[in-house]
């Protein structure tokens, strides 16, 4: 059983993305080519983020770490510590409010029955 702490992942692709002239930094926690799950966890440094882009499928958030706002041109949410969101399919964008963790779910395809 491969096991990982989100935490100490969230602490140290913080601690890059402060450093990071993007503000941000990433690891795929889960997922690759032969999966139909991939998880990241995604760090951002404060007013940091990713701009409007298409949605990648059925994908869900949830905030590790801060406060982040997820915005569509209808509608926006601001998450924090705990708060789990279902990413609507359609244009959005991402930005950390403070400095944030988030962990990004993504269904690539779907799975094949067992």
């Amino acid at each position: 059983m491969h096991t990982i702490s989100l935490d100490d992942l969230a602490g140290e692709h913080l601690a890059a993305a402060r450093q990071a002239a993007s503000g941000r930094s990433a690891r795929t926690v889960h997922g690759g080519h032969e999966h139909s799950l991939r998880q990241t966890l995604l760090a951002l440094a404060a007013g940091r983020g990713l701009d409007e882009h298409e949605s990648p499928g059925e994908a869900t958030l949830q905030v590790l770490r801060g406060r982040v706002r997820l915005a569509t041109r209808q509608d926006a949410w601001e998450g924090a510590a705990g708060d789990y969101v279902v990413i609507p399919s359609e244009r959005h964008s991402l930005t950390a409010i403070d400095d944030s963790a988030v962990l990004l779910t993504v269904a690539v395809r779907p799975a094949a029955a067992g």
